[in-house]
């Protein structure tokens, strides 16, 4: 049941489990209070529908996306990295989250069905479901680097 579901740690378990194992980065929760987001920033994002319907968006500044990119495919943060492919490793971040958290919540929830991520990159950024959704947001230091995770999420 849906209702037995604790979203916030769900993300933080399932966010901390893909970027320790794949990208051999930590995370340690801040308070949005010590969470100052940069302006020039890069939102990946990824939509689910079924019984519960939502979004996962991953939000930092680009030139931490650049540090996770470059973390995920093996580089050097001083590496050229083309924008292309901090956008693809953004993305399949978000996958790897949100199929973390589909893990975790498909005896509770049922089975849901995932979109294609999407990266976009611009100037303070935020996202929203609209109308009786619910968020879950946290905000983490990730080596050094601040990036803001955020679950949408209603019942269908």
């Amino acid at each position: 049941m849906v209702a037995d579901v604790c979203f916030h740690d769900t993300l933080i378990d399932s966010a901390s489990e893909v970027f320790e194992t794949m990208m051999f980065m930590a995370l340690e929760k801040i308070s949005p209070e010590e969470a100052e987001m940069a302006e020039d920033t890069l939102l990946s994002s990824i939509t689910f529908t079924g019984a519960l319907e939502g979004c996962l968006a991953i939000c930092c500044a680009s030139q931490d996306a650049k540090l996770i990119a470059a973390n995920m495919l093996g580089m050097e943060p001083e590496d050229d990295i083309s924008m292309e492919d901090i956008c693809d490793a953004m993305g399949e971040v978000s996958n790897m989250v949100l199929g973390s958290i589909k893990k975790r919540i498909a005896d509770a929830v049922g089975e849901i069905s995932v979109s294609i991520p999407c990266t976009v990159s611009g100037k303070m950024l935020d996202t929203s479901l609209g109308e009786k959704s619910n968020m879950t947001e946290e905000f983490v230091n990730l080596d050094g680097s601040l990036v803001k995770f955020q679950l949408f999420y209603k019942d269908n």
